[in-house]
């Protein structure tokens, strides 16, 4: 960006500031141009957004308030319209499709949001709120026992089991775990590393994955945890992760025994598996694509000593292995 100032090229900075929101004071990693002749600071659309999705971020994890993403799913697992979805809730008519671009709901809206995440809530929504035409409440409600039954069939919550408890905070990336997502990210390495990716090696680029797409789009892709391990960073569970993607076809694992005595894991494509894009959104599919373009022909040795060098690994690794936060994806160094 140049200056308006001068005309000049400026360079990006950024510093850890407060900033007040609604009243109250939040610490987010600030982000701006500077005018260096000038010593002014200037912010585009991008840097805007970047700075005020750190703040949104903080404010919904600290009032338990629904996420875009959480009420898009929503709405879009009863089949309704973002339009028809306010009517039912009784909203005004595009109050709905702005929380899901990202507005905040007040908390009265998002506690009715997160009632409607139970179908049998919903349904006695729908059955008081008379906003819906009988075939329309047909529909919905066919959906309801649908999802009805789902729930009764499967009170083990698998995602949970590999990936954690789905909280939402700095430590998943402000996105709640997704096992698809994390799924398709390993496909995706799998297929662009061939013949074969070392099981040390995807760990460190399933992270600069996450970690990158929480630098430019303030969320992770997978809501996966991270935790700095003498190798680097590395998926929180990684072993069970990898076996369930495994054992499920999704990649195959071939064991591969050293004579040193020691055994290494490679990631090969299972030929009957495709890499399924629909799961990822556009910018996430972008950076799958830079992370493998950058660190292709880094051999597992190089990007351990890379990962070394990022202060998310150093600092949690020196504390003691700890899970590592995204914020420090704002301070990444190799990509």
């Amino acid at each position: 960006m140049n200056s308006p100032i001068t005309g000049k090229l400026m360079v990006m900075k950024q510093e850890t500031i407060e900033t007040e929101f609604r009243k109250e004071k939040f610490e987010v990693v600030y982000h701006y141009y500077l005018c260096e002749d000038s010593g002014e600071k200037f912010e585009d659309e991008r840097l805007a957004q970047l700075n005020l999705s750190q703040v949104y971020n903080q404010y919904r994890k600290k009032y338990n308030l629904p996420f875009p993403e959480e009420i898009v799913k929503l709405r879009e697992q009863y089949g309704l319209s973002a339009a028809k979805m306010s009517e039912v809730l009784g909203f005004g008519i595009n109050v709905y499709r702005n929380y899901e671009n990202g507005e905040i709901p007040n908390s009265s809206n998002a506690r009715l949001i997160q009632l409607a995440q139970d179908p049998k809530e919903f349904k006695r929504l729908i059955d008081l709120g008379n906003v819906l035409n009988e075939k329309e409440k047909e529909r919905v409600n066919k959906k309801i026992e649908e999802l009805l039954i789902q729930d009764s069939l499967f009170d083990f919550d698998l995602t949970s089991y590999l990936m954690g408890q789905p909280v939402v905070d700095d430590q998943t990336g402000y996105r709640k775990p997704n096992l698809e997502k994390f799924t398709e990210m390993v496909v995706f390495f799998t297929m662009h590393a061939q013949p074969s990716l070392w099981k040390t090696k995807m760990n460190k680029m399933l992270f600069y994955a996450d970690f990158l797409n929480f630098k430019k789009e303030v969320q992770s892709i997978s809501g996966c945890r991270y935790r700095a391990i003498d190798m680097g960073p590395v998926p929180n569970n990684f072993n069970s992760l990898f076996d369930y993607i495994a054992q499920n076809n999704h990649i195959d694992i071939q064991v591969t025994s050293f004579a040193n005595g020691s055994i290494g894991d490679q990631f090969k494509p299972n030929p009957k598996r495709e890499f399924d894009e629909s799961k990822l959104s556009n910018a996430e599919l972008e950076t799958l694509k830079e992370v493998a373009a950058k660190f292709k022909s880094v051999k597992t040795n190089d990007i351990i000593e890379l990962s070394h060098k990022e202060e998310a690994w150093e600092k949690n690794f020196k504390n003691g292995k700890k899970l590592i936060s995204y914020i420090e994806a704002f301070r990444l160094v190799n990509i």
